[in-house]
């Protein structure tokens, strides 16, 4: 890569960043492409997103990326928010242009991207999700538009609440769920929690009730000890390696115009494994 005066500078916002593939694919799609682009992880502690946010218009930058913990966060510092992110309540990329600072959620088609190319029906189906965070909203709102049913829950039960009632406004199909219990009841089942990025983290439900026929998702893109565990029950899994690709190859396109190089990017993603 030569950095050069004119190189033009896209990142990342997070905390932590220390785990992101988001360099390999984006840069390695820049440089396939002949662009004078760069992709660089930017560690923002919670106390220092306004300043971060600020920087993208002070240093020129083309955009940025957000992902935990500001992904609602950055809204308020914002000239302008896409109505989906608006109605979602968080943005996950920030575009520069001329001087104002747009922001974008692409998780949620990312997400119904990644279902597609696995070929995971959700028309029709009973899900649930757990987690209500920023990820949840954005796969809740396109999930709610074609399942038969979707629970949701969360131990914040306050958050919870918010989202379901937000939901509700525009979808009937959408309920809180009290407890974890009688996961046989649903068809595909979510994890929209940060909880399987640490070794150490406790899983996210009890799998001992889980049936052969079900379908475990996690937003994690790793293979989670909760994968790892639902498959060993029979059950089909997807890791969120397929919505960190498409949501990154939609946000491509918002900073530069150019249609993404997805399998590029996906084969990036893959040598990050490695």
């Amino acid at each position: 890569m030569n950095i050069a005066g004119k190189t033009k500078i896209t990142g990342l916002f997070g905390y932590p960043v220390e785990h992101t593939l988001s360099p390999a694919m984006h840069n390695a799609a820049f440089e396939h492409l002949g662009m004078d682009y760069c992709y660089v992880p930017f560690l923002v502690h919670p106390h220092f997103i306004r300043e971060a946010v600020g920087a993208v218009r002070a240093l020129n930058m083309v955009g940025v990326n957000v992902t935990i913990p500001h992904k609602e966060s950055v809204i308020a510092l914002l000239d302008s928010v896409d109505e989906e992110a608006v109605f979602i309540g968080a943005v996950n990329t920030i575009v520069h242009r001329e001087g104002r600072l747009a922001g974008y959620n692409t998780d949620g088609r990312g997400f119904m991207r990644s279902l597609a190319e696995n070929h995971i029906p959700v028309a029709g189906k009973t899900i649930l999700v757990i987690g209500a965070g920023g990820a949840s909203k954005a796969i809740s709102y396109y999930l709610s538009e074609k399942a038969e049913k979707l629970y949701l829950y969360d131990i914040d039960k306050n958050k919870l609440e918010k989202l379901v009632s937000d939901l509700m406004k525009i979808r009937k199909n959408v309920s809180a769920l009290d407890q974890l219990a009688r996961l046989n009841d649903f068809e595909i089942i979510i994890n929209a929690t940060p909880l399987g990025l640490k070794s150490e983290d406790p899983s996210p439900f009890d799998v001992s009730g889980l049936m052969p026929d079900q379908t475990v998702c996690d937003l994690i893109y790793r293979r989670t000890p909760l994968l790892q565990k639902a498959s060993l029950r029979g059950c089909r899994t997807m890791d969120g390696l397929g919505m960190l690709l498409w949501q990154g190859a939609l946000a491509f396109e918002l900073w530069t115009g150019v249609p993404p190089p997805v399998e590029v990017m996906k084969n990036a993603l893959l040598m990050s494994f490695r």
